[in-house]
């Protein structure tokens, strides 16, 4: 009887024993991976789980271990989690981290959300930050202007290179401001906007550096493209093979003769009116459309463009056409000839396929 009464007293030991290892070494590994604050932007696709961004975190070094975060997310059945970028800090502890994803925070009053959308450019950034935090349309202006700014990014970022100088450029930092959501407080500086922005498409174009590194053309004239491509293929449409019109002139020493690119350098939004002959046959370093662009790519950026443009410029659909059109429906046809396009044109408008503005 001693002997059995000894042995169930080494297993409740051994069960006391290991429940107390577990809850200290649970309630370790709850707490922040750091005391000092070290701000991280972090993204939330579309899509994404508390379970699936839990590598991500680990990575990050925002958790100390992906199984005790999960458990956690298990035992206490936090809200949906929200897509956007997120400022974390490597000193919140597992419980913070997940109200901060969950949208979940107490002291929101200062707390905004500020969506930049895919394909916009910085007139639209510009009136997105000064609509929606304490900064001026000026100080925006002011830090694209500020050498010593620039010169940090170009020493930061492999991708960014002395190019963002250029004198012709409208804005420096055109193309290079991931579009996405992102949450900050109301009296967010410019610079942490940019900072955080600038991080976001460094992590989509981490995926393709080797690919980029390779290519003939620098990340900025990449950009450039990618930029042109967002604008002219929708949402739905060819944009690999769009992206290979371009290339296939460029390489042959064509204009590109993007519409685009044309409004973009008379300062006139696409939605906003037709451009004038003296606009359509100017000069500047952005239309394609100019005799004076053949074979040559715009001086920077026009919009910044989603990931999906950025990849189809970097991996382009080779072919041997010239020109493209796109339906109503965003479907896209490629054609060889000048003669081939207007026929083409002309069978979408007599097919009831052609986009026609209201």
């Amino acid at each position: 009887m001693k002997k059995i009464l000894f042995i169930l007293a080494g297993i409740v030991t051994f069960i006391i024993s290991f429940a107390f290892v577990w809850i200290v070494y649970f309630n370790v590994n709850l707490r922040s991976t750091t005391k000092k604050s070290e701000p991280i932007s972090f993204a939330v696709e579309e899509g994404n789980t508390y379970y699936t961004i839990a590598d991500e975190l680990y990575d990050s070094k925002l958790i100390r271990s992906e199984f005790v975060y999960k458990m956690y997310v298990k035992f206490t059945k936090p809200k949906h989690i929200k897509a956007g970028v997120y400022q974390l800090d490597k000193n919140m502890n597992v419980r913070q981290i997940i109200e901060a994803l969950s949208g979940n925070i107490k002291h929101d009053l200062n707390n905004i959300s500020i969506t930049f959308k895919e394909g916009r450019n910085m007139k639209y950034i510009i009136k997105q930050i000064v609509d929606n935090t304490d900064n001026k349309e000026e100080d925006v202006l002011n830090l694209l202007k500020d050498e010593e700014y620039l010169n940090e990014l170009i020493d930061d970022y492999w991708f960014i290179d002395e190019e963002i100088l250029n004198d012709n450029l409208y804005y420096s930092l055109e193309g290079y401001l991931y579009p996405n959501t992102y949450n900050f407080k109301k009296d967010v500086k410019v610079e942490e906007i940019f900072n955080v922005m600038i991080d976001q498409t460094a992590k989509k174009l981490s995926k393709y550096k080797k690919d980029i590194k390779e290519m003939k053309y620098t990340p900025h004239q990449i950009l450039t493209l990618a930029s042109i491509v967002e604008l002219e293929g929708s949402s739905g449409t060819d944009r690999k093979g769009i992206a290979g019109v371009f290339y296939n002139r460029l390489n042959n020493n064509w204009s590109l003769g993007s519409d685009v690119t044309t409004y973009y350098g008379a300062g006139v939004e696409l939605s906003e009116r037709d451009l004038t002959t003296n606009e359509i046959n100017s000069p500047n370093a952005y239309n394609t459309r100019s005799a004076t662009m053949i074979g040559k790519l715009p001086v920077g950026p026009i919009c910044n463009p989603s990931e999906e443009s950025i990849e189809a410029v970097i991996h382009p659909t080779e072919h041997d056409y010239f020109y493209f059109v796109s339906d109503k429906n965003d479907k896209t046809y490629f054609t060889k000839t000048d003669s081939e396009h207007i026929a083409k044109i002309n069978e979408l408008v007599k097919a009831g396929l052609w986009y026609t503005y209201n």
